[in-house]
This record gives structure tokens, C-alpha cells and sequence, in this order.
């Protein structure tokens, strides 16, 4: 990592190939950010991977993975507020944790100016939804700057932190997936690294800072003003930019991802539509607008997700008379998925026909076998919903959560029949069970979501004394996206910290019915589970094995490291098939004939299958391979 460390601190200007991510953390550096803050969620966290490369002694700023998007946007508050510039980033969803909070941020007078990253999600590759944040944004009258690629992310960063330093108001960057992960050639600046002036500067005449009664008229007033401001901003800047290809019969109205996709698109067109291309999608450039309206005869917007911008498009042409025929959505499948070129082409299309040359019929289509996301080799929550499978009756009911546990609900496990949110198992049970004698009810919660935003329900549950058993998936870090740490781990994203058990803060919330279990001790799990549900009121079982994928690749960094598989004994097997059929390790291969193989590629060795055959016909672990 000592070259990207390198290449983010690098004094003299310089290209690289970078992806977005990465490209922000250098913009960061530039634009003398003084503290940065996050909760882990896709598509950012390669963004704290590449702050995790510089070490601390050379940071340039003050980086920490808070408890919850909620905190993290409030830390970063406070450091805008004391002076310094600060950023928060996290993904789309997150933004719903943090909104209390972020709602208010425009009424205030951030005087070192604030960024707020926010990774959207087209298409649901790694969220419960395709929200589009820039509801959110409009709601909150805070600006929105949204990139198409590395190098914009990198220019738009420092422009979007230099315009929030100027009106001290919080400014939105949003990237989506593809410009988060994209890598292109950037072309970065000069950076000196300055002695960091971080005098403390909070002073209660710069504000007010408390949002209540009459105060909050004129606050909302300033908020208002500021948009103005930033919509000047957006009329001649050229974060904006027109590309004219001489055509006034049609023009298209684009951004982000889908502007990428259009220009691909347009290789194969002859009469190319001239492009307004936004770099602020909120407030809107409303005479740069209406001016590319007027000298159009019809307009296309081409927008992923919702249709904010072709109503405001509309709406002007509406307010000024203008004959321009405005095009947005036609269909539902328009509001659907990311704006990938071949969407682009389906959509450009439906419009106009005649734009584009026919595309050859696609080629048949070749039937693949369904291939389903899967826990990892040896991954614990495996062992624990084997067992929790055998403890739960046929009419329980099961709460799923946020975390790699999801997975828990697919076949063979089919444990976890809701999900919704961050921490909202507990609240869906308690209400489940209201009124529920023949039914019990078992929530799921994850550890590091235990911290992030599982204790207000779990509060609430033994407030009210609501029946629910509550297990812990406790694996030792935030698992599902990039093993950071957490209140549990015994370490922040800096160093060594104090850790907090999960089993001391349930005592200290007074829960009497707490259980402890290796989630590889199957059938122990089988009767605490089967114990904790009988108890009355609230329960906790707390299914602890460390995160085997982290495991394992730390165990291959130490000397002696062997690596070991399990194999099947065929004179024993009977091909009964619980190995595949009930306990569902990816590492087992059922033949054409019915055997069963062990995958050399996939298997770790960690023998926690070895319990699950009837005919005890899978071996104990053997070293196959030892590191020199």
C-alpha cells in the first residue's frame, strides 16, 4: 500500500489511474480537509481504504468510523461549526439514519464548510432499495454536485468544499456505483503540506445555532438565500457544460452515470442531439435551461432513478411559455435500474427511433444454473442457522437484519422471514408477538449493528416487556463490508481502544435471560436457543464465532501457516446429502451420480461440517499445504 500512500500525499503535480474512491481521498488531501468521518456501507468504503494507507503520523486530517451515520454526521458538524472543513460519506441508506440531523444542517452557519458524500445505489447492488438522496437534498435545501466519472469526482470535491467554505452551508456530493468504482487517468494538482491552522473557532455570534421558535424563520430564510447564491453559481460555472453538435431540432439534458452512457450511445448515431450536461443538479441553472430550450425543438431527459429533473425542466418551460416538447419518462421500466449504456440505447430509443441504427438481434440466450449469494467457507452464521433451523418450530416467526446474516433466509435455512433496516428486527418482533401465544418470535442482529442502531429496540423491548428472543451474530467486526471495526472489536479505525461487550451492555440494560455459545457447537446452540425461547419475556442468545474470511486471511500472513481441508470418505458415505441439502457449505459438489466432492478451492478446514453428517463421513481437517 506504500504507492497509493505515495500517490495521495504526492507534492508535484501528477497523473495516475484511480477509481473514483480514491480520487475523493486525494481531493480530500488538496482541499486541506481537517476532519472526515463514516459509518461502512457500499459503495464507499474504498474511500477509508485509501485513508487506511497513509499512517496516522502522515495523515493530513482526522479520520474514524463512528457508531452510526447519525453520529458520524453530527461529528462532522461539530468540526464544521469549530472551523474546520470537514466531510461525512456513507451510502445511500445511510442517509436515512442521519436525516434528524441532516435536515437541519442548511439553517446553519457552518463557518469551516462541510461535504456530505453520498453513495447512491442504481440498480440495488448492495442496498434494500434504489433510493434516490436527491429528495432528500431538495427537503433540506442543500446543494447537490453529482460527478461523472474519477476525475470529476476529484475536481467536483474541491469545488463542492470550496463553494461550502465560501457560504458556510453543507454541500452535497453524490456519487452512484459505477462512479464510485469506475478507474479512469486523473490529472492531480500541486499539494504542500501546510502547517494546519486548528485553532478551535465555535463562537455562539456566528449563529444561532439552536432551531427553535422564531429563530427558525430566519435561519430557513438564510438557507434559501444561499441556494440562490449557489444557483449563480451553477449559471457560470462551468461544472456545467453545453457540448454542441449543430443540432436545433433536439438536445438532451443529462448527468452522472447516464451522461457516460449517452456519449457511448452516440458513436452509432448520425444526427447527434447537443447536450446539457449538469455537474449541480440542485439548485438548477434555470437560465442555462431555458436557454438550451429555446433553441430546441425537443428536449430529452435523461436522468437515472426518479424524475426530479425532468419536472423542474418542465415546470420552467411551463412558467415561460416555451413550445419546446419536454421528453422524460415513458414507461415504469424507465424508472428501473442504472442507466448503463445498453438502458440508455432501450430508452433513447422508445424517444426517438430514428436516432440510433437498429441493433442486431441479441444472441440466444444460454441457460445457466442459478447461481445464489452464499455465506463463505466455514462462515459461522452457517453452523448457527443450521442449528437455529433444527430449534425453531414450524409456525415460529423469524426477523431477519441488515448484515451477512441476511443469507440466512435463502435456502437451506429459509430462517428470517422480514427484513427491513439497520436494527428494526427487534421493533417488527415485539410488534409480531403482541397478541401471539402460540408463536414465538426470534429476532436477528448483527454485532456491529447491535452498536449502530439495535439498542433503542432492544430498550424498548424490555421496557415493555415484549416476548421476543433476540441472537446476537457476534463475529468479531463489520463483516459484510470490509471487516472494519467496531465498539466490540477492541480497536477503532486508529488504534487500540477500550472494548464494549456485548454481554456487559445487556447486563447493564438488565437483560436476566442472556446466553453464550460458539456458533460451531451445533447442538449446545440447539438447546440454548430452544431454552432462551421458552424463557418468558425478553431473551438473548448471544452466537459468537469469529468472521473465518478475516480469519483465515490473517492467519496466512504468519509463518507456518498450513492450509488444511476436510474430504469425504466414499467407502462411508451413503449420499444422504444433509452436508449439501441442510447445512449448504459451497465447498461440497454433488455429482451427476449423487457423490459428493469437496471443492480444494473453496474449503478452509475449519471441520465445522464434520457434525453435520449422520454417517460421520466427512474426515477431520488435514494440512494439504504449508506456507514457506
Amino acid at each position: 500500500m506504500k504507492s497509493m500512500q505515495e500517490m495521495l500525499l504526492r507534492q508535484d503535480p501528477f497523473e495516475e489511474i484511480v477509481m473514483g474512491n480514491t480520487a475523493l481521498v486525494r481531493a480530500m488531501v488538496e482541499a486541506d480537509t481537517r476532519v472526515v468521518t463514516s459509518y461502512p456501507g457500499s459503495p464507499t468504503p474504498e474511500i477509508a481504504t485509501a485513508i487506511d494507507t497513509i499512517p496516522i503520523d502522515r495523515r493530513p486530517f482526522y479520520f474514524e468510523f463512528s457508531t452510526n451515520e447519525k453520529v458520524a454526521m453530527e461529528v462532522a458538524y461539530g468540526a464544521g461549526v469549530n472551523g474546520h472543513l470537514s466531510t461525512v460519506f456513507f451510502k445511500s441508506v445511510g442517509l436515512n439514519v442521519a436525516a434528524d440531523t441532516f435536515v437541519q444542517l442548511s439553517l446553519m452557519n457552518i463557518i469551516g464548510g462541510m461535504v456530505v458524500v453520498l453513495g447512491d445505489d442504481p440498480g440495488a447492488n448492495s442496498s434494500q432499495n434504489e433510493q434516490d438522496n436527491r429528495h432528500l437534498a431538495r427537503m433540506s435545501y442543500t446543494p447537490v454536485f453529482e460527478p461523472a466519472d474519477p476525475a470529476e469526482v476529484y475536481a467536483f470535491y474541491k469545488a463542492a468544499a470550496a463553494l461550502s467554505r465560501q457560504l458556510h452551508m453543507p454541500v452535497i456530493l453524490r456519487l452512484t456505483t459505477h462512479v464510485c468504482h469506475a478507474k479512469q487517468k486523473v490529472a492531480f494538482d500541486r499539494w504542500r503540506a501546510q502547517p494546519s491552522d486548528d485553532t478551535p473557532r465555535f463562537d455562539t455570534d456566528n449563529g444561532p445555532y439552536i432551531p427553535i421558535a422564531d429563530l427558525v424563520l430566519p435561519m430557513k430564510a438564510r438557507a434559501l438565500a444561499n441556494l440562490n447564491t449557489v444557483r449563480d453559481y451553477a449559471e457560470n460555472a462551468d461544472i456545467n457544460r453545453f457540448l454542441g453538435n449543430g443540432n436545433a431540432r433536439r438536445g438532451v439534458i443529462t448527468m452522472g452515470l447516464p451522461f457516460l452512457s449517452l456519449m457511448e450511445v452516440l458513436e452509432e448515431a448520425q444526427d447527434k442531439p447537443d447536450i446539457l450536461k449538469l455537474g449541480v443538479v440542485y439548485p438548477l441553472a434555470h437560465r442555462m435551461v431555458a436557454n438550451f430550450l429555446r433553441s430546441h425543438e425537443e428536449v430529452k431527459v435523461l436522468e437515472e432513478l426518479d424524475n426530479l429533473l425532468e419536472m423542474e425542466v418542465k415546470s420552467i418551460a411551463l412558467d415561460l411559455g416555451l413550445k419546446t416538447k419536454v421528453i422524460g419518462k415513458l414507461d415504469d421500466s424507465d424508472w428501473v435500474g442504472e442507466y448503463t449504456p445498453d438502458k440508455v440505447y432501450a430508452v433513447l430509443h422508445k424517444n426517438w427511433p430514428d436516432l440510433l441504427p437498429p441493433r442486431p438481434d441479441p444472441p440466444p440466450v444460454v441457460e445457466v444454473p442459478p447461481r445464489p449469494a452464499q455465506m463463505c467457507p466455514g462462515c459461522g452464521h452457517r453452523s448457527a442457522f443450521h442449528a437455529i433451523r433444527q430449534a425453531l418450530g414450524d409456525k415460529d416467526i423469524s426477523v431477519a437484519d441488515i448484515g451477512c446474516h441476511t443469507l440466512g433466509f435463502l435456502p437451506p435455512y429459509e430462517v428470517g422471514q422480514l427484513l427491513m433496516c439497520m436494527g428494526a428486527s427487534t421493533g417488527i418482533g415485539s410488534g409480531l408477538s403482541l397478541f401471539n401465544t402460540e408463536r414465538k418470535v426470534v429476532v436477528f442482529m448483527g454485532d456491529s449493528t447491535f452498536f449502530h442502531a439495535g439498542l433503542p429496540g432492544l430498550i424498548n423491548a424490555l421496557f415493555n416487556n415484549h416476548n421476543v428472543t433476540m441472537i446476537v451474530m457476534e463475529n468479531g467486526t463489520t463483516a459484510m463490508t470490509g471487516h472494519q471495526d467496531h465498539p466490540a472489536s477492541g480497536r477503532n479505525f486508529n488504534d487500540v481502544t477500550q472494548r464494549i461487550p456485548i454481554r456487559s451492555v445487556l447486563e447493564g440494560l438488565g437483560v436476566a435471560s442472556i446466553f453464550e455459545v460458539d456458533t460451531y457447537q451445533q447442538a449446545k446452540m440447539v438447546e440454548l436457543v430452544k431454552t432462551a425461547m421458552a424463557a418468558e419475556g425478553f431473551s438473548v442468545v448471544i452466537a459468537r464465532h469469529p468472521c473465518m474470511l478475516k480469519f483465515v486471511r490473517e492467519a496466512r500472513r504468519k509463518d507456518g501457516y498450513a492450509l488444511h481441508r476436510v474430504d469425504i470418505d466414499q467407502d462411508i458415505c451413503e449420499r444422504i446429502h444433509a452436508c449439501v441439502e441442510r447445512f449448504g457449505c459451497p465447498t461440497f459438489t454433488r455429482g451427476q451420480d449423487g457423490s459428493v466432492t469437496i471443492n480444494p478451492d473453496l474449503c478452509i478446514g475449519d471441520g465445522s461440517c464434520i457434525q453435520t453428517c449422520p454417517k460421520r463421513a466427512i474426515t477431520k481437517p488435514k494440512p494439504v499445504r504449508k506456507r514457506p
